[in-house]
């Protein structure tokens, strides 16, 4: 890919980040959950996650967005590298960690099977010493959950600090207008921090972008639906205003 090519397509490359990377949090932190109560993980939805070469899975993907992005930004800002580098860092933690969730999965019943079962002196005490290994893959689990949970505490504080000059991007808009419950629950009582780091004291602006990327895409009744929001947030703005009219206009073309 070129780098004109990647700047041309900056604003789907914010959006695509911003939008795995709460799928991804969600996802890997309901397998923390399961592993904070029941004290295993879900091989299967790990591996997935990741995917491989071939078929690339949700976090791989993020990893390789990110990296089209940030390392193409114009001024190379800081925060962009902060978050190139923990998307990759969350990536290759989790490979560790679906290397530990096999080991468990596949061996760690097996191991704990051998301990009450007759065998020789030697081999015995041979079983003791290798479930000693497998055992500190628990350890292992434990610790690389805590790591991939601080840098996502982080990269929830680095993304309002990146996003502040993105107001204007219409696709990351939509999505946070579309996707809401997603942004939220991803962001919790920093949601509202991201909005106002993106759109200041005009939280409106939201829906008005969404509202005109909607409407360029034909989807009239959800750009209806976000310019009033807009409305209701503020209608005396000039460009909600505007943009209520051409959306006004454009449902009563189509219902002649």
């Amino acid at each position: 890919m070129s780098k004109a090519w990647i700047r041309a397509k900056r604003p789907a490359f914010v959006r695509d980040v911003l939008r795995d990377f709460c799928l991804a949090s969600l996802k890997l932190e309901e397998q923390f959950r399961h592993n904070d109560q029941h004290k295993r993980l879900n091989f299967d939805e790990i591996r997935d996650l990741l995917g491989f070469e071939m078929n690339k899975g949700l976090l791989w993907r993020l990893k390789d967005t990110a990296h089209h992005l940030f390392r193409n930004e114009p001024g190379e800002r800081l925060v962009g590298r902060f978050l190139d580098w923990s998307m990759g860092y969350i990536f290759h933690e989790t490979i560790k960690l679906k290397e530990d969730a096999y080991q468990q999965a596949t061996y760690g019943q097996w191991f704990r099977q051998m301990q009450g079962t007759a065998m020789a002196t030697e081999e015995s005490d041979i079983t003791r010493e290798l479930y000693k290994v497998v055992e500190q893959t628990r350890e292992s689990i434990e610790r690389e959950i805590a790591r991939i949970r601080f840098i996502l505490a982080h990269c929830r504080r680095l993304f309002p600090l990146y996003l502040c000059e993105h107001k204007d991007n219409l696709l990351l808009a939509r999505l946070i207008f579309e996707e809401q419950g997603l942004v939220e629950e991803t962001f919790g009582n920093d949601f509202a921090r991201l909005q106002r780091a993106i759109y200041g004291s005009e939280p409106e602006l939201m829906y008005v972008y969404a509202s005109r990327s909607l409407r360029q895409g034909g989807w009239m009744e959800d750009a209806a639906r976000a310019v009033e929001e807009a409305a209701r947030l503020c209608n005396s703005s000039p460009l909600v205003l505007q943009e209520k009219e051409i959306v006004d206009s454009w449902q009563k073309k189509l219902k002649v």
